[in-house]
């Protein structure tokens, strides 16, 4: 581990630095560490910068290292003084310490230090938890916070494999800042992050039953009620793409998503049901259905289309779509229309494509 701040003396206050949060909570469960986060005990800002580190923001003490741009934060407290997830003002004094910081942290399994020796300090156990399985909130700070609703969630989707279960304090908790209406405080930007991510994970499904459980869907999405089997099942590079898409096929999101993700939702919910039933439909009609699709100019689309389509219809085989769609795209086009008219040209590439799959 690199700790470029070794011990030292700032104005009689011991300048020391600790790993934080998510590289040991991984660790100690024997999962690879991702990314590594620091708290620097006992320094300034002035004092970073000058050491080459790299703020990060304005107002929020938070320095990236000039070499690794691993995070080094300085010790903090934090008071609410406005609504949502930003509404806190932070106080980073060097007096500040390594059990204060830890304190103001959203889960005890994230609550947990270690110092440049290797050693443990763990005042809210953490450890103890990770034991038992247990996602736990530290303090009744946590409801000032509105994103840790949905960090909650998507913690217990990613550590799903594990069988963690959420504390029955933390539920009760969480529920009633839903009621009191905390998702409303967040951004349309910050409620996506954390859904991409939790459709990300391995066990994308169990945040979405954490959402039903504090009865917090219905503010993210219209008729969420049964998350469907296949969802974890997806393994394509676009899954949390095509997950989505699986989920808006019985629900609707109700706040704006990136259009790539809008888009192939449409067509899940549109016409899913509709290209199960390709084989039975007269020609004409698998054209319109592939056009609808936008088989010629968007294939990658309709692949991803086709493969939310059979994880919702497992018995489904997508071949004949994709045979027609094969004999479609060899169409010479330019020799149908070589002879014809400007009104006549939409027509006749019809005609020739109704003839291609007959």
């Amino acid at each position: 581990m690199l700790y470029i701040i070794s011990y030292k003396s700032f104005q009689g206050i011991s300048v020391k630095n600790y790993l934080v949060g998510g590289a040991i909570r991984d660790r100690l469960l024997g999962l690879s560490v991702r990314e590594r986060d620091f708290v620097v005990i006992g320094s300034t800002p002035e004092e970073m910068t000058a050491l080459g580190f790299t703020p990060v923001g304005k107002d929020f003490p938070v320095f990236l290292h000039p070499k690794t741009h691993e995070e080094y934060a300085l010790a903090r407290t934090e008071k609410k003084i406005s609504r949502g997830h930003q509404g806190f003002q932070f106080y980073t004094d060097p007096s500040i310490t390594l059990e204060e910081d830890l304190k103001r942290r959203d889960l005890t399994v994230n609550a947990i230090a270690e110092d440049e020796a290797g050693n443990l300090i763990d005042p809210l156990q953490g450890q103890l938890d990770l034991e038992r399985r247990v996602l736990r909130h530290v303090s009744d700070a946590f409801a000032e916070d509105p994103l840790r609703i949905l960090r909650v969630a998507r913690f217990y989707a990613y550590l799903g494999k594990f069988n963690f279960q959420i504390d029955p304090s933390t539920l009760t908790l969480m529920r009633e800042m839903v009621r009191e209406g905390a998702l409303n405080e967040l951004s349309d930007a910050r409620v996506w992050q954390e859904i991409l991510r939790a459709l990300n994970t391995d066990y994308p499904h169990k945040f979405f039953e954490a959402l039903l459980e504090i009865e917090a869907s219905s503010h993210l999405f219209e008729n969420l009620s049964l998350i469907p089997e296949t969802l974890p099942r997806i393994k394509h590079d676009k899954r949390a793409l095509i997950r989505f898409a699986l989920l808006s096929y019985q629900a609707r999101y109700l706040r704006p998503c990136p259009k790539e993700f809008s888009e192939l939702a449409h067509l899940v919910r549109t016409y899913a049901d509709q290209v199960t039933q390709f084989d039975t439909l007269p020609a004409s009609d698998q054209v319109k259905l592939l056009r609808s699709l936008d088989y010629l100019r968007r294939p990658e689309r309709l692949s991803q289309f086709l493969q939310a389509t059979q994880a919702l219809f497992p018995n489904w085989k997508a071949d004949s779509v994709t045979q027609a769609t094969t004999r479609l795209s060899q169409l010479d086009r330019a020799s149908v229309c070589k002879d014809c008219k400007p009104n006549e040209i939409s027509e006749k590439i019809f005609q020739a494509e109704c003839m291609t799959l007959n």
